[in-house]
């Protein structure tokens, strides 16, 4: 036998001739085939975390457990464990971030079908301070809704936050306005899910994401110059300045990776059928403020599909039109007004406008 026929020669099976390294190898081979053989049947392989847009979800975001949370406020963790035991099998009900994820994982399918082996792909990640008891009824949940979730972090009640970088999160949803406030301070991309009151119908052919412009997309600077001297020299200063982009905010990367996306619908002549739409919906008006925002996102090469000037309208009315899958906005007087016409709203703890207390936020929001 030549030397290159030994070469292509897998190798051997049998234990007693094999080294550690060829040991390690032929496990691996053989665990790989027998989860590409599951492949045709279940769920498609999450995409590595390098290639994806990582969407970290929190469990009380993600599915409504305010009951559940009740139960472990009065008596503990527990018999709140055991509760979850006990009723693993009936799945949980959909949280404020359920339509998101949803919408997120349709524009995954129609991704495979022009890119089969890309992995630019949104990957979501159930990132929770639950115990891993817990666990069971999470996977049967999922499991029950035809979600494509496999990444989980179950923390037994120390805070996920440490491993949000770790996960390459992109973004993170969470029902807690601590942690929320805990990951922006770390500088990543989250926000504070609110459900909202009513049931509306949402799109299920095309994810749509609402944006606030000031500390939300944009820094606060321009804000700043609001609360200190007033609308006439915020108007005088952004016209002096409208050449000069906005400092990035917190949410200025996931627009980004939102962005790369949507190129990869375009590259295909996809733009009119592109299942991702972003909207700016702004208090600015346009003639004394609303070049500079523009210009901003042009500065870094991003797109907003629609942008809305309302020049301090309420925004409630045009959401309720426009029925986003999600609504970020750093003020709660606008989360607020959203929520009372069916609008899923996240708060985005950034900015000089963060003066409600932790209490009123705590009062509004569904427990992490």
């Amino acid at each position: 036998m030549t030397t290159s026929q030994n070469k292509s020669k897998p190798p051997s099976s049998n234990p007693a001739t094999l080294n550690q390294a060829e040991e390690a190898e032929v496990a691996w081979q053989e665990a790989k085939a027998f989860y590409d053989s599951l492949a045709s049947t279940k769920k498609p392989r999450p995409p590595k975390p390098q290639n994806a847009v990582t969407i970290a979800v929190s469990s009380r975001a993600l599915f409504n457990m305010l009951e559940e949370r009740r139960l472990y406020e009065e008596k503990g963790v527990e018999d709140y464990v055991k509760y979850q035991e006990q009723h693993e099998n009936e799945p949980l009900k959909p949280g404020p971030a359920f339509p998101f994820v949803k919408a997120l994982e349709e524009v995954n399918s129609k991704l495979r079908s022009l890119y089969p082996d890309s992995e630019e792909l949104f990957d979501i990640v159930l990132m929770t301070n639950n115990h891993a008891q817990v666990g069971v009824r999470l996977i049967n949940s999922i499991n029950h809704y035809g979600l494509n979730i496999e990444r989980f972090c179950m923390t037994g009640g120390k805070s996920p936050i440490g491993y949000l970088k770790a996960y390459l999160t992109n973004l993170y949803l969470s029902a807690d306005s601590e942690k929320v406030q805990e990951a922006i301070e770390a500088g990543i991309a989250a926000a504070t899910m609110f459900i909202s009151k009513d049931e509306i119908h949402f799109s299920e052919e095309q994810l749509r994401v609402a944006f606030d412009g000031d500390a939300v997309l944009f820094s606060d600077e321009s804000e700043k110059i609001v609360k200190e001297h007033g609308l006439d020299k915020f108007f005088e200063h952004e016209q002096q300045f409208e050449n000069k982009p906005l400092a990035q905010g917190p949410l200025k990367c996931f627009l980004e990776a939102l962005g790369r996306l949507q190129r990869k619908f375009y590259a295909k002549n996809e733009r009119l059928n592109c299942p991702v739409r972003t909207y700016l919906v702004t208090a600015r008006s346009a003639a004394s403020s609303g070049a500079r925002a523009l210009k901003t996102l042009r500065s870094w090469g991003l797109e907003i599909d629609e942008a809305l000037f309302l020049a301090g309208a309420p925004k409630g009315p045009i959401l309720q039109k426009i029925r986003p899958h999600i609504f970020f906005d750093d003020q709660m007087f606008h989360i607020e007004g959203a929520q009372e016409l069916g609008t899923i709203a996240a708060h985005v703890p950034y900015g000089i406008a963060q003066k409600c207390s932790k209490s009123n936020l705590k009062a509004n929001a569904q427990p992490q």
